[in-house]
């Protein structure tokens, strides 16, 4: 099954209420209204400035939005994929449906969400 983008208007209500930051669980997806909502970010150490790259998907409906923005100075956060070998981690994120299959993967297993500190 493929995968389909958030709407403008979706995208624009994921930023209403608490950040995931603050509170990393599912959320109600704004497309579809089911509790399966889930985010993942990471920081890529190749960036030319620190950089917080964003994965916001609905596994019920399978819609998702990847966002780019500065990495807030002080923002610590846990990264499941971060001991993955560089060569592994770039196969992975290679495929978008495969990628955010294993995120779905780590989620059932306990690894996401993700934990924040500032």
């Amino acid at each position: 099954m493929s995968w389909d983008s958030f709407s403008g208007d979706q995208v624009a209500a994921m930023t209403q209420g608490e950040s995931f930051f603050a509170a990393p669980g599912e959320r109600e997806c704004p497309s579809c209204g089911s509790l399966s909502l889930r985010a993942y970010v990471t920081a890529p150490e190749n960036a030319r400035r620190p950089t917080l790259v964003s994965y916001v998907w609905c596994t019920s409906c399978r819609k998702f939005v990847g966002t780019r923005a500065k990495h807030p100075e002080g923002l610590v956060f846990s990264d499941p994929l971060a001991a993955l070998p560089a060569t592994e981690r770039r196969e992975l994120e290679r495929s978008l449906v495969g990628f955010l299959d294993h995120l779905d993967t780590l989620w059932e297993n306990g690894a996401l969400p993700q934990t924040f500190a500032a």
